[in-house]
């Protein structure tokens, strides 16, 4: 009975217990047995293979037979996918991220969907509040930001760890020999925002000495080991335990920031940072007119904790963030292929990236196939995205003119079309009509260009 039964179901393919023993004029006892044996051997699987299926019965099919008839399914299903020109997915990447007049999102909870949607991507710092979660964030309130770290959903920081760049300054100065300090954050600091569940994913965990960042002062050594040992900690707290002022304290973890070791639970001192400098004589003056009584420090909200997180070790851990990283790729830009993550510093190798979407395809969570025209190599999409991939493609009749600052995600200029890639840290915008790059300069300079061609002018 069970040679009976194998030699039927391997040409058969999926069938239900019933159904064979019914064919074969059989005891579907005997029927089961059989199915049970060759399925203990590997030779059949069981489940529910064929849709629409009304009563839902369990359906056996031989292996061999169903990885065929699945690798035709996934070959039938990339090639009812009609591609799009890099213009159109320019176009659908605007909805795709909320930029799109119409699209952007609400309060608070818009920005943890934003964020988790760019968490891990590195950008200029004032851009994340000037230009990022502006365009995507209708009405946006600074307010619902810092609420979102201090209460613990967020977090913020550099995290590539950074060796220390000396300072030019410092460098003339110094004499021969002597240890040069660390440059200060900038105003183009690189930091992420990072849903603090997903940290321990996206930062490095390969343990940091202090010995081998170059230029780290005294003080900024004696915060960081203060942290470790103590852990999360308020200036005032940090500054008593080490016996230092306040705004030494307030340098050296500066200092730390620059070498992404360090973060706040909010935000404040990040902005601190980001202020003009003529706004901080006024600060420093009003001091020295008012003395203590109108002290105005640097970082005054929140604790100070090391970024770093214990490393772990294990090739599963290494394979989980791989995939984690896989999906928030998919997350990010709906479609994934090798050329569009010319900007993803922390992305894995697109061989990495291959085996993981390769096996998410074969399990029927995404789709492979030709979504974009033009670019080289496997291609993968959430099936949601293809939907919203289609319906861009039938609307060509609106004038969509977008503009996008350069240090935006959505900065695709040279890497989807043609031409030289635009700088992030240039301080330009970029406008986008119907999914074309028309226009890269000041943003008064291409307003006013664009009024002059008559073109509507986004607010």
């Amino acid at each position: 009975i069970r040679s009976i039964v194998q030699g039927w179901i391997e040409c058969l393919g999926p069938t239900t217990a019933q159904a064979l023993a019914a064919r074969l004029g059989l005891s579907q006892n005997n029927v089961d047995m059989a199915l049970a044996l060759l399925e203990a051997d590997g030779l059949v699987l069981q489940g529910r293979f064929t849709p629409g299926e009304a009563n839902g019965a369990v359906e056996w099919c031989d292996r061999r037979l169903l990885a065929r008839i699945h690798r035709l399914t996934l070959g039938r299903l990339r090639r009812e996918i009609e591609s799009v020109s890099a213009v159109d997915f320019i176009r659908f990447l605007l909805r795709w991220q909320h930029v799109y007049p119409g699209s952007q999102l609400h309060g608070r909870e818009g920005i943890l969907q934003v964020i988790g949607q760019l968490q891990g991507l590195e950008l200029p710092a004032p851009a994340w509040e000037r230009d990022v979660l502006p365009a995507r964030i209708a009405q946006y309130n600074p307010a619902d930001l810092e609420a979102l770290c201090l209460s613990g959903h967020l977090a913020w920081g550099r995290l590539r760890p950074h060796n220390g760049i000396p300072a030019n300054e410092d460098a003339d100065e110094a004499p021969s020999g002597a240890p040069r300090r660390l440059q200060r954050p900038t105003r183009s600091a690189p930091l992420a925002f990072v849903l603090r569940e997903d940290l321990p994913h996206f930062t490095d965990p390969s343990p940091i000495s202090l010995e081998s960042i170059n230029g780290l002062s005294v003080a900024a050594r004696e915060v960081a080991s203060y942290l470790e040992e103590k852990g999360a900690s308020f200036l005032t707290d940090i500054a008593r335990g080490i016996g230092r002022l306040p705004a030494q304290v307030e340098e050296a973890l500066w200092e730390l920031v620059a070498c992404g070791l360090v973060t706040g639970d909010g935000i404040a001192g990040l902005r601190s940072l980001l202020m003009s400098s003529e706004k901080r004589e006024r600060y420093r003056r009003f001091r020295a007119v008012r003395g203590g009584m109108a002290r105005q420090r640097l970082m005054p909200v929140g604790r100070w904790a090391l970024l770093r997180t214990e490393p772990t070790d294990g090739k599963s851990d290494k394979e989980e963030s791989a995939e984690i990283m896989a999906r928030q790729l998919l997350r990010r830009y709906g479609v994934v292929f090798r050329d569009l993550l010319a900007r993803e510093g922390r992305a894995p190798s697109w061989r990495v990236l291959l085996n993981i979407y390769r096996r998410m395809e074969a399990r029927g969570e995404i789709r492979g196939g030709r979504f974009v025209a033009g670019f080289v190599g496997e291609q993968f999409a959430l099936p949601e995205a293809v939907e919203v991939l289609r319906m861009v493609r039938r609307r060509k009749d609106e004038n969509e003119t977008v503009i996008v600052a350069s240090a935006d995600p959505l900065n695709l200029v040279g890497v989807l079309t043609p031409g030289a890639r635009v700088s992030p840290l240039s301080n330009q915008v970029i406008t986008y009509q119907n999914g074309v790059p028309v226009d890269v300069g000041d943003l008064g300079a291409v307003r006013h260009r664009l009024h002059a061609r008559g073109s509507a002018v986004p607010a």
